[in-house]
């Protein structure tokens, strides 16, 4: 009889809420669009963290004259000063993904804390932060990155504060527009009640339930990221030589696109197919939100 009793009581236990977060990843991972995503962005992050472990001869190493075919020692040609194509490709990408990995916890990080503040409180400092970021809006991102970085100079810091910067007014707004909805419902209406503050109101009640919109958001922007840090470093304001870095060898080499393509073919492709696997991953992730969020009005 015990045991009967204990068995029925197991099953009449519901099993523990799956988090927010963790449905969305579910859901989206559901999605073919998703898992090539996923796929591919791995593949060139892999690259680049693995890619100097298995290069063939040293980053700044010449090995034939500048702009030669590819050979046996080297496997897609050399450079404008003879450096490996191949080498160079590996070394290059891990600033790159590391600057706009950075860039993009930054300023999703922040963006989503003020939104969700300024969302929750309104008022005076709800519009005091739109304003703000209706300016920072009315400037490109590229303009306001290039003023930073030519005042102060091309550094890795830098960088990473004006490319995470660029993304803040705008995840600041997405998120306050999630948060709006979100500060009306029961549970938090009953948070306020019972007397708790206003912190633990804003990260126990209402990020949970924004965290879909945050991850979205983390797929877009980084995307944003890997575009606008390659773009800066082809314009000299990144890496500086002799270091070897994608958008950089894609400036070096470009005069002599139709004699050697491989030294910016190499880099462009990398570049477009993480470009490629982020946004496929966003698109799953977006998808997958309004897949729960539909889920949870149903069980309503």
């Amino acid at each position: 009889m015990t045991t009967t009793a204990q068995t029925e009581e197991t099953r009449a236990t519901p099993a523990p809420p799956v988090p927010r977060a963790v449905g969305v990843w579910r859901a989206a991972l559901r999605l073919p669009r998703a898992k090539i995503g996923l796929t591919l962005s791995i593949l060139v992050v892999l690259t680049a963290i693995v890619g100097p472990l298995l290069a063939p001869h040293g980053a700044t190493e010449f090995v034939d004259t500048p702009f030669s075919d590819p050979t046996a020692s080297s496997w897609f040609g050399t450079d404008n000063l003879g450096r490996d194509v191949l080498t160079r490709f590996l070394h290059g990408g891990q600033t790159l993904a590391v600057l706009a990995v950075l860039a993009t916890l930054l300023g999703v990080g922040l963006g989503s804390l003020l939104g969700m503040y300024a969302g929750y409180r309104r008022g005076w400092l709800d519009e005091v932060l739109m304003r703000f970021g209706d300016i920072a809006l009315a400037f490109p991102q590229v303009v306001l990155a290039l003023l930073f970085v030519s005042v102060v100079g091309p550094e890795l810091w830098l960088l990473v504060l004006v490319v995470g910067g660029s993304h803040l007014p705008r995840v600041m707004r997405v998120v306050r527009a999630a948060t709006l909805s979100v500060a009306e419902r029961d549970f938090v209406k009953s948070a306020e009640a019972i007397g708790l503050s206003r912190v633990r109101i804003l990260l126990g009640e209402i990020l949970p339930n924004v965290t879909g919109t945050v991850l979205v958001e983390l797929g877009l922007r980084l995307n944003y990221s890997i575009g606008l840090v390659a773009g800066l470093s082809f314009l000299g304001l990144g890496l500086q030589p002799p270091t070897a870095d994608w958008g950089l060898m894609i400036n070096e080499n470009r005069i002599a696109l139709t004699v050697q393509p491989w030294a910016v073919a190499l880099p462009v492709i990398a570049i477009a197919v993480l470009t490629i696997g982020t946004n496929l991953v966003a698109d799953g992730l977006a998808r997958s939100v309004a897949g729960v969020d539909r889920g949870i009005e149903k069980a309503r």
